[in-house]
């Protein structure tokens, strides 16, 4: 295991390039199983969770080469379908949140598909119950067996239908919309989700040959076709780390550009940023952060406390909620910071009141945050990454500490941030990763 050895209280300046989206690979990535084809898709992240999703697809016999930096190509005509019920499949795809994406292409494709109960971050219950109502719907039988911890679910002539879905979930609507586009038939999905990375999917199964309108909408039409063909596509820079450079730029004082952030795609990040009092600047496609001495956080028009709370897109994404609340922290007056999705994200926080900061965790939803102002500086401390997100904001509020920080577990950082001590080291932060002893 790794640890990041951080010096406090360096103001950054320069260039920083975000990586290509996490989430949009997760879904684009297991597409590739719909089609004998050659896939080729650009702007892979080296993280590693798309390192070990692409790890599973080799071993599940896509052939798979990389064609250039953050560029592979994809051929799933030779797929072993036995795998899945092998006992390197369960420990691999068990570790791995984003392998259940392989369930609606391979049950489409191949007529029967199975995953073990799946792993990722600590946050919270994480249902999967959309996936399998979706795949039922479209005349799949489901079955979880308790003993294994294995789902599995059969059906080889899959029919279109109308579904209203229980909940507008991501993957739980990319999953359905693979299933569907090889199903018979029309599919209506409504109460769909519609995130940009969503809607990337679509428009790549769509080049791909599928026939999906309604994109960018809660509501998906999916007229089922025989086969797919294959395409090239290009994964969009990852909004979550775009927000969390813009946070990382406040609370540290930089002046930061963010390049190339497909500002379109962004939805009401910078917005909720700007309440919290982050100035910036769209450069053509590029941010750009002012270094701030002071930043202050809006109210509501009646003057009450500002809440930012998370929601469906274009609502304000989950991943991006505990960067909102470390962004905070040394601003100038109060907020409410509301995480509905997961009970178990804020937890961190008790790391982040042991460096110095003014926080109410009212209860495993809710937090308030009252703005240091900059009048006291945070100290370092050791502290333990618990998920993805939460890492970074460690990160975050170590880089903005007085003296060194040390963090534990950063291999969850790692998972969904590429290279980030390098990257970061590059513009002027000091980030030592060593060995844990």
């Amino acid at each position: 295991m790794a640890i990041f050895e951080v010096t406090g209280g360096k103001q950054l300046k320069g260039d920083i390039i975000p990586q290509g989206a996490k989430n949009e690979a997760l879904q684009v990535i297991c597409a590739v199983l719909l089609t004998k084809e050659k896939v080729t898709i650009g702007n892979v992240p080296n993280i590693v969770d798309i390192n070990k999703l692409i790890e599973l697809l080799h071993d599940l016999g896509v052939k798979i080469e990389k064609t250039a930096h953050e560029e592979y190509t994809f051929q799933a005509d030779n797929v072993n379908v036995d795998y899945l019920v092998s006992p390197e499949f369960k420990k691999k795809g068990g570790g791995l949140r984003g392998s259940m994406m392989i369930v609606g292409p391979m049950l489409t494709r191949f007529g029967k598909a199975y995953m073990p109960k799946p792993g990722g971050d600590k946050i919270g219950r994480r249902r999967v119950d959309t996936h399998f109502m979706g795949f039922e719907a479209l005349g799949a039988k489901f079955n979880y067996k308790h003993d294994e911890e294995l789902f599995e679910v059969e059906g080889k002539n899959l029919k279109g239908t109308y579904m209203l879905l229980d909940e507008a979930s991501v993957t739980g609507t990319a999953n359905i919309v693979m299933a569907a586009v090889l199903a018979e038939g029309i599919t209506t999905i409504y109460n769909a989700a519609c995130e940009p990375y969503l809607q990337q999917l679509c428009k790549m199964l769509n080049s791909m040959g599928a026939k999906i309108s309604g994109v960018g909408s809660n509501l998906l039409t999916i007229e089922g076709v025989k086969e797919l063909k294959g395409t090239t596509h290009r994964l969009l820079p990852d909004m979550i780390e775009i927000g969390s450079f813009i946070g990382l730029a406040a609370v540290t004082q930089s002046e930061i550009t963010i390049k190339n952030v497909s500002y379109e795609n962004l939805g009401i990040i910078p917005t909720i940023f700007g309440r919290l009092g982050v100035k910036m600047e769209r450069r053509n496609d590029d941010l750009y952060i002012p270094a701030q001495e002071h930043y202050e956080i809006d109210t509501f028009i009646d003057g009450s406390i500002l809440t930012v709370s998370d929601a469906i897109w274009p609502g304000f994404t989950p991943d991006l909620i505990s960067i909102a609340l470390v962004t905070a922290i040394q601003a100038r007056g109060n907020v409410l910071i509301h995480q509905k999705m997961f009970e178990s994200r804020l937890f961190f926080v008790d790391k982040l009141i042991d460096m110095g900061a003014q926080i109410i965790l009212s209860d495993p939803h809710r937090a308030v945050v009252m703005g240091l102002n900059r009048k006291v500086q945070l100290r370092g401390i050791e502290m333990t990454s618990p998920d993805i997100r939460a890492g970074v904001a460690l990160l975050i509020a170590a880089m903005s500490a007085k003296g060194k920080s040390t963090i534990f577990n950063i291999n969850q950082i790692d998972r969904g941030y590429q290279n980030i001590d390098t990257r970061l080291n590059a513009i002027g932060a000091e980030i030592i990763r060593k060995a844990e002893q």
